[in-house]
């Protein structure tokens, strides 16, 4: 009986060590780790419309990148007197170990139509609560 079990153990190990092997030679994200943000490129596209670059690590999937590019346009909209922004496209990508996020959003003084808007004062408040930089 006690062989069964020493010999269960071991399976278990084996299969632990097994299931984190990723394929291609990829080292998995760890759990539980904190994402490092690596920052921020802004281009103004138009004088009410831009587009942002972030890049992370650390992450296990793309909403924290979405989340990064949320408080970086808030914080870019708030420091250039915009009130609000409005999400146009967010594209995700992930390259070895850091994702990338490509975003674009609409700037205004007064609140846009639309469901993906983000009041900018709020959303960095928010973003410091969370311990995302905007920049």
């Amino acid at each position: 009986m006690a062989q069964r079990l020493s010999l269960l153990a071991s399976l278990g190990t084996a299969t632990a060590a097994l299931g984190a092997c990723a394929p291609g030679g990829e080292v998995p994200e760890e759990r539980g780790q904190a994402p490092v943000y690596q920052g921020v490129s802004t281009i103004l596209l138009d004088k009410d419309l831009v587009s942002l670059t972030v890049a992370l690590t650390g992450t296990k999937d793309g909403s924290d990148v979405e989340a990064y590019g949320r408080c970086a346009a808030a914080q870019y909209a708030l420091d250039q007197g915009f009130g609000f922004a409005r999400q146009v496209r967010t594209i995700v990508k992930k390259d070895g170990r850091t994702w990338v996020g490509d975003a674009v959003y609409l700037l205004s003084a007064e609140r846009p139509e639309g469901l993906r808007t983000i009041d900018t004062a709020q959303a960095v408040a928010e973003c410091e609560v969370l311990g995302i930089p905007g920049q």
